[in-house]
């Protein structure tokens, strides 16, 4: 077993951001931990720390906000809106943002200046710790977030005059509990009594009221806007010396260590139509003095083993090694992935998405937003909602293929919580069944619509939202949770479209309109992310409903449609995708969206190799290789997906380079985590795919040539419930580890592995023995003498598997 850290010993190098001084600036600087609900900004100060401090369901608007709140939906009834909009696209074809905005929009929002009762997330306040008589220049100082660990760390020496040429090395230690709901902190020194530091509270929302008594702040007030309680508490330990409280604050003084819990909570439920639950003063309570009464060595522990149940299932070597740089530094150098040190920050970069992932998003808590659960303003960009137009589901891209399942399950209590006012919305916007959810939404169930003309409108986001819930099934096949959870989503929501499909006159296709693909051009009938989102829907419900048995006449109304539908696939003049059904690309557009091959991904209608898959290609190519973080984060995905690693590669490095903070966020600009995580997962397409619907499983299929060298990963999911490893070297896999959950066949390729080939049991015993059979063949025994059937057709392994056993396959040939 390897060595433990302590605070006094720096985090092993390929799993440590490390700086080596204070961070200034919150968003380029500061360092990252969170539980999920709580979220804290560690700035390692020496003569003043900050902790900037986020729970997650702390949010301005919704019931009960002055602004007033009626989840986007028209003030009135407007029966004849939508049908005129479409009559007009079906005469004109197109229509202006701009007038489609004033006939659809929400006219509550005219004249104002963003969304009345929207509300924006907010930031909860700071912890302050003045430390006197700190040192102006601290000798050996390291700041780090070790990510394997969930800890934050500050190291520092301060030489003692009273001890001749003796240091007195100081130490600190952050990390944001999730088993415990509390961010703790710990200051301590190798001298004793040498910890002295005052910890106060600056607010961050008028009227809270803070005060100490016994070692604790009780911070506590409700937002003037909507009346939301929010409460904090503090409680601080110490070891040797005393402490004091006074005037809402505690000095510790001559102490050898001192500790501190944080835990806060609000009256928020996350439950139509009211959205109100308990008052929080219990909840927070409990969880700071269950905090306190333990000892800081085993809180630290059941933090560190339930971050890394989840952290260690899955891992990424490329060869390289980090070198002994800060991490701003190691940014700063990269040459595009060319040295070794480069291919390590990039395995460090696939790992630090992993490491966002279960920081900003548990079980119990709000779904990761734009800025994951992190936010320093009570006005932030964008309001730090849920964008429903790629941000948020790219937010879940990772969970399932990085060993990150139950990160999801935020999302998905999301999702089906925006049923029930989605239901509504239908009901008022389009006097039909099913549920609906516009481009933008909150914490309040926000379904209906705002009025800014290019984002306001995208009822395909029901779609493109239940997608991940079918994904959920599709990598665990357990049928309990299609039935209960994911299939009556996906069912409502196709329900909503079988009933708001348009006939086109032009062609009798079915087609959604109006339609508006993101965030440029006019609306139209049939723009192709709608069609493609549509058509994804509709046959992952069909799919879903032959699984459960619930064909009978829903399943006659769902192939009927699918064959009406257009499916929003065209090859256009110039060899392009088509964004529109009608042929209007222009092919010096370079705008950030490439919403139109939405197909290729996160959709599974286009196959590598196809006229639709050079479409894109082309369609990629004409966009270019720039934009927004979030947008460089897709292409990777994209040219992963077309079987293209040098680009998928390329466009890593363009993340890197020049949508990467020195702390390693993602930038739009500013600061948004779709990028970090949507990079993460398109690493991960570049190593392993399962995507296409005929059930392979593809090892390696994108494999840059600056990665071939030597390389390995472990613990990626494939779909059918498949737990996947491989090593390479020289671009050619030489093992390939596959551990099944659910014992059904795997059908098997990697287009970088040898002729011969020898399949093992996880012990070792041979299982079968393969030489490029033919079609039919099969060869080998298990260890219990029983035949395994197996074939090898087309360069594909198809191996039946047995659920909890795992499989060990090797080229023989190198």
């Amino acid at each position: 077993m390897p060595r433990k850290n302590t605070a006094a010993d720096p985090p092993p190098a390929g799993r440590t951001l490390r700086y080596d001084r204070p961070a200034t600036d919150w968003e380029r600087e500061a360092l990252p931990v969170g539980n999920g609900a709580l979220g804290a900004m560690v700035f390692g100060g020496v003569a003043r720390e900050r902790l900037q401090l986020n729970e997650k369901s702390l949010w301005t608007g919704g019931p009960g906000s002055k602004e007033g709140y009626d989840h986007g939906n028209w003030p009135g009834p407007r029966p004849d809106a939508l049908a005129e909009v479409r009559r007009i696209i079906d005469e004109q074809g197109a229509m202006d943002p701009e007038d489609v905005a004033r006939r659809l929009g929400n006219p509550a929002y005219a004249a104002t200046d963003g969304i009345p009762g929207f509300g924006n997330y907010q930031n909860f306040g700071e912890l302050v710790l003045d430390v006197p008589d700190a040192p102006v220049s601290p000798v050996d100082y390291r700041r780090g977030l070790d990510i394997a660990d969930a800890m934050a760390t500050v190291t520092y020496e301060d030489k003692d005059e009273d001890n001749g040429d003796g240091q007195t090395r100081f130490s600190r230690e952050y990390f944001a509990s999730h088993p415990a709901q509390v961010v703790v902190g710990r200051l301590a020194a190798d001298r004793p009594g040498r910890i002295s530091f005052t910890l106060g509270f600056a607010a961050a929302q008028g009227g809270t009221a803070v005060t100490a008594d016994g070692g604790r702040l009780l911070i506590r007030g409700a937002l003037a806007d909507n009346g939301l309680v929010y409460e904090g508490q503090v409680q601080v330990l110490h070891r040797g010396g005393t402490r004091t409280d006074d005037d809402g604050r505690i000095t510790v003084t001559g102490a050898d260590s001192a500790t501190f819990a944080f835990s806060a909570a609000t009256d928020y439920a996350d439950s139509h139509p009211g959205y109100r639950g308990p008052d929080p003063h219990a909840r927070v309570t409990d969880a700071v003095d269950r905090a306190a009464a333990q000892p800081y060595e085993e809180l630290r522990a059941a933090h560190i083993r339930d971050h890394r149940a989840l952290f260690d299932r899955a891992g990424l070597d490329l060869g390289g090694r980090l070198p002994d740089l800060p991490t701003d530094r190691l940014l700063g150098s990269y040459t595009g992935g060319d040295s070794p040190a480069d291919r390590a920050l990039e395995s460090l970069y696939f790992a630090y998405g992993r490491y966002l992932l279960i920081a900003s998003s548990r079980p119990g808590s709000l779904p990761a937003n734009l800025q994951g659960v992190w936010n320093n303003s009570n006005t932030p960009p964008w309001c730090g909602d849920y964008h429903t137009n790629i941000n948020i589901q790219m937010n879940y891209w990772p969970a399932e293929p990085t060993h990150l399942a139950e990160t999801a399950e935020p999302y998905q209590r999301f999702v089906e919580q925006l049923r029930e006012p989605g239901r509504g919305t239908a009901a008022a916007m389009f006097g039909t069944e099913g549920w609906v959810v516009h481009q933008n939404t909150n914490s309040f169930g926000f379904t209906g619509v705002h009025d800014w003309p290019t984002s306001f409108w995208m009822p395909e986001a029901n779609g493109w939202l239940a997608q991940q819930l079918y994904e959920h099934y599709l990598f665990h096949r357990d049928e309990d949770f299609l039935r209960r959870r994911a299939y009556p989503v996906m069912k409502e929501a196709a329900r909503f479209w079988l009933a708001n499909l348009h006939t086109d006159p032009r062609d009798s296709a079915l087609v959604v309109s109006p339609s508006y693909s993101p965030e440029q051009g006019a609306f139209t009938a049939g723009a192709s992310i709608s069609q493609q989102i549509v058509s994804d829907l509709l046959t992952n419900t069909l799919e879903a409903a032959e699984v459960l048995g619930d064909e009978g006449a829903f399943g006659t109304e769902l192939r009927a449609a699918l064959d009406a539908l257009d499916p929003g696939l065209r090859v256009g003049s110039w060899g392009q995708l088509q964004e529109w059904k009608a042929d209007l690309d222009d092919p010096s557009d370079t705008h950030r969206h490439a919403s139109h091959l939405f197909a290729l991904h996160p959709g599974r209608q286009i196959e590598r190799g196809s006229a639709h898959a050079e479409a894109a290609r082309v369609s990629l190519m004409a966009r270019g290789d720039g934009g927004t973080g979030w947008s460089k984060a897709w292409k990777i995905n994209f040219w992963a997906r077309l079987g293209d690693g040098d680009h998928a590669a390329r466009m890593l490095a363009e993340q890197l380079t020049s949508s990467t903070l020195p702390n390693l966020w993602d930038t739009h600009p500013p600061f948004q985590i779709d990028g970090n995580f949507g990079a993460t997962a398109g690493i991960a397409e570049m190593l392993l795919q399962s995507h296409s619907r005929d059930g392979l499983v593809e090892v390696l299929p994108a494999l840059p040539g600056r990665w071939a060298d030597a390389g390995s990963f472990d613990g990626l999911r494939a779909r059918g419930d498949f737990t996947v490893g491989a090593a390479w070297r020289e671009g050619v896999a030489t093992e390939i580890r596959i551990a099944s959950g659910s014992g059904v066949t795997v059908k098997l390729r990697s287009p970088r592995f040898g002729p011969r080939f020898r399949v093992e049991r996880h012990d070792g015993r041979s299982v079968e023995r393969s030489a490029g059979q033919s079609a039919g063949q099969s060869a080998g025994q298990q260890s219990d003498g029983r035949s395994v059937e197996h074939v090898v057709r087309d360069g594909v392994l198809i191996l039946p598997t047995r659920a909890g056993e795992e499989y060990r396959i090797t080229d023989q040939a190198v």
